[in-house]
């Protein structure tokens, strides 16, 4: 009977041995490489290829652009016309030669209107026979506004005058153009009836030092 007993104990103790292997042997992880297909994890469906993640490119520096030798560039306005880089200050300046071909603009604008194109055509037609002489073209605004958009609005209307004379004939680099903002008000009123008159482009000649 004792040895009976011994015997079943024996076989018990050998089973239970055996699942205890089997648990351990099925709790191995498995290291997925790139490639390879998977078990089901979470939400994935089974045997779903683990793509690598994608290399990330490496951040180059810009290649710098030979423009070649003895190559320059002006800037350009927005509608592609170039600046000028000539030095205009120590030349002689008129205010009065083009003093009733000021051009006046709408509130807020910067668009020569039709009514003040013959003035500009004015003004072209006059430059082209004064070689060797240059315009400014001073860009005015009145008070409303921030003195700084004041001063971007008067130069972006010193700029429309300036292409306007380029398209009709006159060269771009004998074009100058500041902006005074709302600094030189032609009328010192507050009204629109003041307004009006300082919101304008303004034509100065331009004569070179030794000049007649």
């Amino acid at each position: 009977m004792k040895l009976n007993k011994f015997v079943h104990l024996l076989a018990l103790a050998l089973i239970l041995s055996g699942s205890v292997v089997g648990c351990r042997k099925g709790m191995q992880k498995t290291t997925i490489l790139p490639g390879m297909r998977s078990p089901t994890v979470g939400g994935e469906r089974p045997g779903a290829i683990i793509d690598p993640a994608p290399p990330i490119p490496p951040v180059l520096p810009p290649i710098p652009v030979d423009a070649g030798a003895g190559a320059t560039s002006k800037p350009t306005t927005d509608s592609g016309y170039p600046t000028t880089d000539r030095d205009f200050t120590k030349w002689g300046q008129n205010a009065d030669i083009f003093a009733a071909q000021t051009v006046h603009f709408d509130f807020d604008k910067a668009v020569v209107k039709a009514s003040d194109i013959p003035h500009v055509e004015a003004v072209a037609t006059q430059l082209k026979g004064m070689a060797g002489r240059a315009v400014r073209i001073e860009g005015h605004c009145d008070e409303r506004g921030t003195e700084e958009y004041n001063r971007s609005l008067g130069e972006r209307r010193a700029l429309a005058v300036r292409e306007k004379l380029i398209s009709l004939g006159v060269a771009a680099d004998m074009i100058d153009t500041i902006s005074f903002g709302e600094d030189r008000p032609d009328d010192p009123g507050h009204n629109e009836a003041a307004w009006s008159k300082n919101r304008r482009g303004v034509f100065i000649l331009l004569t070179p030092p030794g000049a007649n």
